[in-house]
């Protein structure tokens, strides 16, 4: 720690003749008298013995191997299972010389050892959150499992998805893909094992791979905490699962799908939270934002936003909801399914197989009296046009459409059928949007780029005259972003409103590229240069913005 600058000389006399005169050990002096962090502390010992030190904050478990041992165990020896290496088990512990605490893991896991060394601090609150969690989560996985119907027939599968490791797994699983900030988790089953992935900032990661023994356990549990009929296997199967991981409300929508080696399961993450963002924490440029703020402040009109699937467009929509959402306003949604639920909304939920299809929900409420309707999404021409209607009789409608850009929606809305003098009196502004990824602001690297590169991407202005050249920064990876480079998402967007030029295009049927110059010229920043600006202040970098951005 001398050499490394943590400490000086003074220091460690003074510590040395304060160990001296009261018999405590010379770490926890350092650490409480003279400000050395325990995590300097700790990783100047590890080194000292040969072994690797481990950030448990900035480290992803692997819930299969945490789930190997018991809290006790893990409390008494202040140690926990991190993952596998090699075929050994890694347990980070506090102490690594306790030579008992080594003999009993193996004892219990039936596993080889791998040491590695992290602070008593963070053993602790890791095993604080996983265990603490695990008992949150076990509290309504278990009464959803005495409330399910199975069998007689089936009584195995009550034994095994009652089984203490396969709940505690399940348990873990999930708790782990929270603290992951996953949007969703895969369960896999193959040849030979049951791959475990989560989708963490829009990207697929695989986080295990489990022996293939446990399918049947952690399919039958996962259906049996859905209120699925774990029975039937030969037919997909939709479920939703409600808990609190963390003293945080999470709904997981689950859905199941045969495959050739057994039911694949997957499950969408929906953090409550992510409802009540403001518009202002979507990703917005400012001057972006005040063209949409412009539309929805409006009594009536059509607003829809437009994207792929998984492009943020339900968390832009409830951002917008949040705002119009006031006492005086009578807002009722019509989804499927209903993701969020918000309060103060009426929200109405599509079953098909009872009768209730988007058009005949949407007919009942228009004689609701509502003043702001949000269809999820415009499927077909019959809800397009009731949706137009409805924006043409006073009311403020906000809906989905897959398009790729702003300006190619209004004409898609003709080829579904909407005549497209209907289409310009009611449609008031069109919003494109994707997501890309942030930079990880603890590792991105600064560079500059060169000219060729700047001309290739379309840069505007790259400035060789003057010198001024912008500087870019891009992803290099470290522990706190799971070595991706990047950690969390934001919106790249594209806000057209329709004036009475557009309109005059959309009435003479104008081609795509004829809309989009003229809603350029009025001030429309494109995706593409809305995302080279996030660019430019340093928010990600020019490989993700044209991954997401053709």
């Amino acid at each position: 720690m001398l050499e490394e600058g943590l400490l000086t000389e003074a220091q460690l006399d003074a510590a040395l003749a304060e160990q001296a005169s009261t018999g405590r050990s010379l770490g926890r002096i350092l650490v409480e008298t003279f400000g050395v962090s325990e995590g300097d502390l700790v990783r100047a010992l590890a080194r000292q013995v040969g072994l690797e030190f481990v950030d448990l904050a900035d480290t992803s478990l692997d819930p299969s191997a945490v789930g190997m041992v018991t809290e006790s165990l893990a409390r008494r020896y202040q140690a926990i299972p991190v993952g596998r290496e090699d075929g050994k088990l890694v347990v980070a512990m506090a102490d690594p010389s306790n030579v008992f605490a080594l003999d009993d893991i193996r004892a219990v896991t039936g596993c080889e050892v791998k040491t590695v060394v992290a602070t008593a601090t963070q053993i602790a609150e890791t095993i604080d959150r996983y265990f603490r969690l695990d008992t949150d989560v076990d509290s309504f996985a278990q009464a959803a499992a005495d409330e399910a119907e199975v069998g007689e027939d089936l009584s195995g599968v009550r034994e095994i998805v009652e089984d203490a490791p396969i709940v505690k797994f399940v348990n873990l699983l999930i708790t782990q893909a929270v603290a992951d900030r996953a949007s969703d988790i895969h369960v896999e089953p193959s040849e030979h094992d049951l791959k475990i992935r989560f989708r963490i900032d829009g990207v697929l990661h695989e986080v295990m791979s489990s022996p293939r023994s446990i399918q049947a356990g952690v399919i039958s549990r996962l259906k049996v905490m859905a209120d699925i009929n774990i029975a039937e296997r030969r037919i997909p199967q939709d479920g939703r699962i409600s808990m609190k991981v963390g003293g945080r409300p999470i709904d997981l929508r689950v859905a199941t799908l045969p495959t050739v080696y057994g039911e694949k399961v997957v499950m969408r993450i929906l953090d409550k939270g992510q409802a009540l963002l403001r518009l202002e924490e979507l990703g917005f440029l400012p001057e972006t934002l005040s063209r949409f703020s412009a539309s929805y402040r409006k009594p009536y009109g059509t607003i829809l936003v437009t994207g792929p699937t998984g492009s943020g467009k339900s968390t832009t929509l409830y951002a917008t909801l949040n705002i119009l959402n006031e006492p005086n306003r009578n807002v009722i949604t019509v989804e499927d399914p209903v993701e969020y639920r918000l309060p103060g909304i009426n929200q109405v939920q599509i079953h098909t197989k009872a009768g209730l299809t988007f058009p005949l929900a949407l007919r009942s409420i228009l004689r609701s009296d509502p003043d702001v309707i949000l269809v999820g999404e415009i499927r077909d021409r019959e809800t397009a046009i009731i949706a137009v209607e409805a924006a043409l009789t006073g009311h403020l409608v906000l809906s989905t459409l897959h398009t790729n850009n702003a300006a190619s929606t209004p004409m898609r809305l003709v080829e579904m059928g909407v005549e497209p003098f209907l289409v310009t009196s009611a449609l008031d502004c069109v919003t494109a949007q994707r997501l890309a990824r942030r930079l990880c602001e603890k590792c991105r690297e600064q560079y500059q780029p060169s000219e060729a590169e700047l001309v290739q991407v379309g840069w505007p202005d790259p400035g060789s005259e003057s010198g001024d050249w912008p500087v870019l920064y891009r992803p290099v990876g470290c522990s706190s972003c799971g070595r991706t480079g990047y950690r969390g998402r934001f919106g790249v967007h594209e806000v057209m409103l329709v004036t009475e030029e557009i309109e005059r295009l959309i009435i003479e049927r104008r081609s795509t590229e004829e809309i989009q110059k003229t809603a350029v010229m009025q001030g429309m920043l494109t995706l593409r240069d809305d995302g080279l600006r996030k660019v430019a202040s340093g928010l990600t970098s020019l490989e993700e913005v044209f991954r997401v951005v053709a």
